[in-house]
């Protein structure tokens, strides 16, 4: 397969190639939207690294993956620590897509289910080992997860890059 040529315009990734198709159909990266396939920042960085796609500006030119690396992290200063959970979940099997309007990071399907098809399992939100939550904030968190019917994960990236998951559900004692 020739790698995909996408374009990152106005903070959009997209491309209406037959291989951006393709891979969705696959491996459901990016979403379909028209006659393009949007991929998020964290797709894309995965693609970039496994030699899939090629990004360039709207001016035509390749954008190289440290330039990449330096706009994602200044559209979202917490790129690396989502990023890092992004990846090690896709290297798992699961399919990792993104949860704003459930404000989280991510929603994550078991594997071999497909969005459309099946319900994401888990709701994630990541931090670094060194962050801090308060018991109000952990506790809106569970409720997101509790009202979206699906269990909370957190994932928790520590200096080494390593990254620790903490399942979390509602008991009726």
């Amino acid at each position: 397969m020739k790698k995909i040529k996408a374009y990152f315009v106005g903070g959009i990734i997209s491309s209406n190639e037959a291989e951006a198709i393709a891979l969705y159909e696959k491996s459901c990266f990016g979403e379909p939207e028209k006659e393009r396939i949007i991929y998020s920042l964290y797709e894309a960085l995965f693609l970039i690294e496994k030699n899939k796609i090629e990004v360039y500006s709207f001016q035509n030119k390749k954008i190289s993956e440290k330039d990449f690396l330096k706009k994602s992290q200044r559209i979202d200063k917490k790129f690396m620590i989502k990023y890092r959970v992004f990846r090690d979940l896709r290297e798992k099997g699961h399919i990792v897509k993104t949860a704003l309007k459930f404000g989280a990071e991510f929603r994550v399907y078991e594997k071999g289910a497909r969005p459309g098809k099946k319900h994401a399992k888990w709701i994630v939100f990541t931090d670094h080992e060194a962050g801090k939550v308060t018991w109000h904030e952990f506790a809106a968190k569970n409720r997101v997860a509790h009202s979206t019917r699906k269990k909370l994960l957190l994932a928790i990236v520590d200096e080494e890059g390593d990254v620790s998951y903490y399942e979390v559900g509602w008991i009726r004692p």
